[in-house]
Formats: C-alpha cells, structure tokens, sequence
C-alpha cells in the first residue's frame, strides 16, 4: 500500500466524504461522514452502554435526538432483525468514534452501515466522542446539527429554529394509531399498555407474565382503556417532555384506584404527574446499561439500563407516594409506589433491552399485584 494510511482507508464503514456536528453553543467537531447522506437536527445526548447499539437505535425514546456513544468501537456484531425494539429507528442521527463494515456474528443478517442507510439514518463516524461527551457532561446536552459534506447552508439558522426539547411533545409521533392485541387466551389477566414509545422487550416480559396485552395508542381515555375491563394498566417508556402530555396525565389520574398501575420510564413521570408531584429537565440525563440504583425497602443495589432526560421532583411527591428507587451517582428519584392506589412505577428500563437483569423482578411484583386482585 503507498502513501500514508488514514482514517478513511482504514473504515470503509464511512463514505470518505467530510462531515461535522454543530452544537447550539457554536462548538464544532469534525469527522467522516457514515450512514444516510444528508443532515439532521436534535438534542444532542450520550449513552454509556457497551453494547445493544441496535437496541437503543431503535428505542423509540430516542426520538428527536442525535444519539452519541462512548463506547470506542461500534458495528462489530453486525445487525439482527430479532434485536429491534420497535419497527425503525427514531432517532435523528448516530455518532461514533469507530464505525465498523465488518462483523463477526452467527445471528447477525447485515452490517451496520448498511443498515442506517436502509433506515435513513445520518450518522458521523472518525469524531472525538470523549471530548463531545466531556462537554455535554460540562455544559449540559443541547441542540446540534449533523450533516455531511455539501448538504447544508444557514446551520446557525436552522439549529435556532429547532424547537428545544422543554415542552416538546414527541409521543403523538411513536404511538401506534391502532389498537393491538397479544397473547389472547380465556383465563389469562387482561392488560391494557398505553403505548407511549414502547420497547418490544417490554411487551415479550409481559406475555411471560402470562398476560393477555391491549396495546392502545396514547391519546386513548381513561374511559375508554376501562371498556376493555382490564386487570392491569401498563405505562410504557416513550419520548419528550412528561409535562408537554396533560391529556395523558389526565387519564393516568382517572385511572388511580381504579385499576393497578405499573409504569416503566416516561411512564413513572406520567405517573409522578398524576399523583401531583413535578418533573424536571436533568443536566445531561441517564442513558446507558450501567446506572446504580438503590432498592431502598431492602438496601439492594442494582445496575439498571437508563434512557431519560428528565426526573420527577422527589421533594414534590406527595404523602401518600412512597419514594421507592433512588439513583446512586445524583440521587434522583427512580422508583415511587403508592399502596392506596395500586401504583407503582421505576424511572428506568427493567426489561434491560440490552443490559443486566437486574430489575426483571418487577415484571414479577407487578403479576403477583394482578393475582392477589383476581383471587381476592
């Protein structure tokens, strides 16, 4: 081989072309481009997690969002249609430090490059992720824009005129517009999942459960969930700013006492909403498969996988919502539970697509909450 080796020569994943993300801040970071040509806009956010790059690419939580990883080395394992947590991928672009054409894997149908150009997905691959992520650490997640070499003009512009992710609405965008059913079978616990964004993984731990699931969009009334005469109600994960959802909120309210409650995410702050507490945006989120988190009725810690941005206010629960889950590098509130309405809900991800199983316990506690209501 002649001449000196690059980056490009070395990643056929990326097209050789430049490409560059622009936070709102004016800082620029320069790479090749990978994945879909074109540009995208969005919050510009980080996940820690070593593996499961397909999982997150299509966590419909993702929505609105360029999705950065820390881990150095991506695409290793190909792709797998099994892996998908939802149909497509959501998210508005992809960065990465090394993006690899190349992949070793029995399961494995294509290889990632190939796939985000299938799925649309405008990703940037050769950039300095370590130095991206110590600044959203720093300054907080912001606005960006990435786009690839001679696809864009007025990036000061459009970036500006992205609406920022406080008050954005993003689940009219994920939730199904039909009613789905699951598992149907006479004698099975019906449940009712108000699909706000959410994950396949969680619904598969469900029909384990041995549930029948009505999957509803998320605009459905609280009136209209109780015609199907449920024995549960699920709250899915799901994308955007909790409090941008009063309608939702309001359902969710209508629906304490009524019927028992397990909410995952997105779901826990629609829950905290509705018991009266408050939700705030965090400084740069969890997003990653390693989050600690203490099991405070019994002093167990666990590793959980994580995807929000925002928190419900502990300080704002009120008396009859008992503070269940507490993160262990802020101390923010993952978990509440309130006995008199049959409720309870944690912040992050129990069904761990992808991460440890720590938390499946609660797909547990939650069947064993519907049982103790069918034989009362």
């Amino acid at each position: 081989m002649s001449g000196p080796l690059t980056y490009a020569a070395l990643c056929p994943a990326t097209t050789g072309k430049k490409a560059w993300l622009q936070l709102e801040d004016g800082t620029r970071f320069a790479g090749l481009a990978a994945g879909a040509s074109g540009f995208r806009l969005g919050e510009v956010v980080f996940s820690t997690g070593m593996t499961g790059y397909q999982e997150l690419l299509t966590d419909p939580s993702y929505s609105g969002q360029i999705l950065v990883s820390t881990v150095s080395h991506v695409g290793n394992v190909g792709v797998c249609q099994r892996d998908n947590e939802s149909h497509r991928c959501w998210l508005q672009g992809y960065v990465v430090q090394d993006m690899s054409s190349f992949y070793s894997n029995w399961r494995a149908q294509k290889g990632l490059p190939e796939w985000l150009r299938e799925q649309e997905v405008v990703a940037i691959s050769g950039l300095d992720t370590r130095a991206l992520v110590r600044h959203l650490r720093s300054q907080g997640v912001m606005r960006g824009v990435l786009w690839h070499e001679g696809t864009l003009e007025n990036v000061e512009e459009k970036l500006a005129a992205w609406p920022k992710m406080e008050g954005s609405n993003l689940v009219d965008s994920v939730s199904p517009a039909a009613v789905q059913f699951y598992g149907q079978s006479e004698g099975r616990p019906r449940i009712v999942a108000l699909d706000c964004g959410m994950k396949e993984e969680m619904l598969q731990l469900l029909l384990l459960q041995g549930f029948e699931v009505v999957r509803v969009p998320a605009r459905t009334t609280a009136a209209q969930i109780l015609e199907f005469k449920p024995s549960g109600v699920f709250l899915s994960n799901g994308p955007g700013d909790p409090a941008a959802l009063p309608g939702i909120v309001d359902c969710v309210k209508d629906l304490l006492g009524r019927v028992p409650m397990f909410g995952i995410c997105l779901g826990h702050q629609l829950l905290g909403l509705a018991l009266g507490a408050r939700t705030y945006k965090l400084k740069y989120g969890h997003r990653g498969c390693n989050q600690p988190v203490l099991h405070i009725p019994s002093g167990r810690v666990e590793v959980t996988t994580q995807n929000h941005g925002f928190a419900v206010d502990e300080s704002t629960l009120p008396g009859k919502a008992t503070l269940t889950h507490k993160n262990l590098n802020d101390g923010t509130c993952e978990g509440l539970e309130c006995s008199e309405a049959r409720a309870f809900s944690v912040q992050y991800h129990p069904e761990n697509a992808p991460g440890p199983h720590d938390s499946r316990y609660l797909f547990d506690k939650y069947r064993s909450l519907i049982g103790v209501l069918q034989h009362a």
